[in-house]
């Protein structure tokens, strides 16, 4: 059996500041502040290795623009997730950059985990996706892809392009 699940189509509901465009978005609702939180990937500059694709925006109820939240930040490079905490806290996965950041409720940064690639770095480039995915490697992020957190407020993140292997006991 097929359930319908009822929605509402809003047609050009995010009003966009002239000459800001919007690519590949994933976006988060922060019910408490009734405000929209979108991670797009239609910049195309920035501080990151080759042109960098992501900006934070905030956008009202209604669908107008606040905001953008960490502009040219380090971290930013290619955005996969935005995600908002209990506390109202801004969380963003950028897996072009292996970063995950936290921001407070007015845009501040609180956190930062992973490292991105140095230009000094061995082996610096482009992101590769090599077939299988290559294993994991302590202490290294590869490919962040999102963020959650349970009950006692524990933070799990996902790295999503590591190659998993089952360990058996004894």
């Amino acid at each position: 059996m097929h359930r319908k699940i009822p929605f509402r189509s809003v047609p050009d509901f995010l009003k966009l500041p002239t000459n800001m465009y919007l690519a590949k978005c994933p976006a988060w609702r922060s019910i408490r502040r009734s405000t929209w939180f979108v991670f797009t990937r239609g910049n195309t500059n920035g501080p990151a290795y080759a042109a960098a694709a992501a900006q934070l925006l905030e956008f009202d109820a209604d669908g107008k623009f606040i905001r953008e939240i960490g502009r040219s930040l380090y971290a930013w490079s290619f955005a996969h997730a935005v995600r908002v905490d209990k506390e109202d806290n801004i969380w963003v996965t950028d897996k072009g950059s292996d970063m995950i950041i936290k921001f407070d409720p007015e845009g501040h940064v609180l956190m930062v985990f992973g490292r991105k690639q140095e230009a000094s770095d061995d082996g610096t480039g482009p992101v590769k996706h090599p077939k299988p995915p290559l294993p994991p490697v302590d202490g290294m992020f590869r490919q962040v892809t999102d963020v959650t957190w349970d009950a006692a407020g524990n933070t799990y993140i996902s790295d999503g392009y590591i190659q998993f292997t089952r360990r058996q006991s004894g």
